[in-house]
């Protein structure tokens, strides 16, 4: 069964695994600690004879067991680790700051633990993230029309070379050539089940992907490409917009989608992907059944090639599609992120 969880043994196995796919839809009592943890947890693992597994935090809670404070399975799965929000306030707080390592040690944090949270959650290092935002900031006031050298400073960089070399490498263009450039804004997105990347214009979203997906290099290139852009890293009222509907949406109080997604692909793709759309959430449909949605009742293949070309992902809602005979089939973000997003839906649904 696809929503059913499996018997002990293959939770059990999840849990030595560390396997994402069933996080946040089962738990596992300690019973020689009093603890309940995520299937996740990095801690050690318990022996098979002491786990009891629970489908619900609730559940757990009432058979007498204490959340664990290392893997805090009462903390929403889209909450960052509070080491990224102590950075990621300070960044806000100094957005022209040129960050050092010896500004994180004054932190009173270690640069190589700060390194590894950010990679773990946004796949760069919070340094990264700091030059990203300053050179989007400058590429920002180029193309407000504010001269080279008032852009530089408002970028917070010390030298005209520096200023000009960082734009050149960030975007491929000078400072002169950015300042006639077309522009999409990029930046992340947390959620329950990774962080994902969006890429927006000022009018409408390009782009929404797991940044794990390994195919997200490639759709980046491609999509800069198809619309005569180079992205910098900001945001914009698309992704501001984005941002709040999907929090309503992993907290389970929205279905549907208004940010205006920008509109590329064939004609034949468009179909697919408007048919996916209207796919209500807490249902799913075959290929098959989706081609015969759209008229066209042999053509599955094809439904299938415009299924795996979909990059805005949950908006767009391609894992809503399974095999005919009911198996989850490929997801570019993962069987375990198609599976949760498939059961989130369906107990959204349920509650309705």
């Amino acid at each position: 069964m696809l929503f059913d969880l499996p018997d002990d043994d293959v939770l059990y196995a999840a849990l030595i695994a560390r396997d994402p796919a069933y996080d946040g839809f089962a738990f596992v009592g300690v019973k020689s600690t009093g603890i309940f943890c995520r299937l996740t947890c990095p801690a050690r693992k318990p022996k098979r004879e002491n786990s009891v597994f629970y489908p619900s935090m609730v559940s757990a809670m009432e058979a007498g067991y204490r959340p664990c404070k290392r893997c805090r399975p009462l903390m929403q799965g889209g909450e960052k680790d509070p080491l990224v929000l102590k950075l990621l306030a300070a960044l806000e707080n100094e957005p022209d700051k040129k960050w050092s390592e010896g500004d994180v040690q004054a932190m009173n944090v270690d640069p190589s633990t700060v390194r590894r949270a950010f990679k773990r959650q946004f796949g760069i290092t919070f340094l990264e993230m700091a030059r990203l935002r300053r050179v989007g900031k400058g590429v920002d006031a180029l193309t407000g029309g504010e001269p080279v050298i008032e852009a530089q400073l408002d970028a917070s960089f010390g030298s005209g070379s520096g200023f000009r070399a960082a734009i050149t490498r960030q975007i491929g263009l000078n400072p002169s050539q950015a300042r006639k450039h077309q522009f999409l804004k990029a930046d992340w997105l947390d959620t329950p089940i990774g962080s994902m990347l969006a890429i927006a214009s000022r009018d409408a979203l390009y782009l929404l992907e797991f940044i794990d997906r390994p195919a997200l290099p490639n759709e980046i290139e491609r999509l800069k490409q198809l619309t005569s852009s180079e992205i910098i890293f900001g945001r914009n009222p698309v992704i501001d917009q984005l941002e709040q509907e999907l929090a309503a949406y992993f907290a389970g109080g929205k279905r549907l989608f208004v940010t205006p997604l920008a509109e590329f692909g064939s004609l034949f793709t468009r179909k697919v992907w408007d048919a996916l759309r209207a796919i209500p959430a807490g249902e799913v449909r075959s290929y098959s059944a989706l081609a015969a949605d759209i008229g066209q009742a042999t053509a599955s293949r094809a439904v299938a090639r415009a299924n795996g070309a979909n990059q805005i992902s949950i908006l767009i809602p391609c894992h809503r599609v399974i095999g005919a005979d009911g198996s989850l089939t490929g997801y570019g973000g993962g069987l375990w992120r198609k599976r949760w997003l498939i059961e989130h839906e369906r107990r959204m649904a349920l509650s309705s």
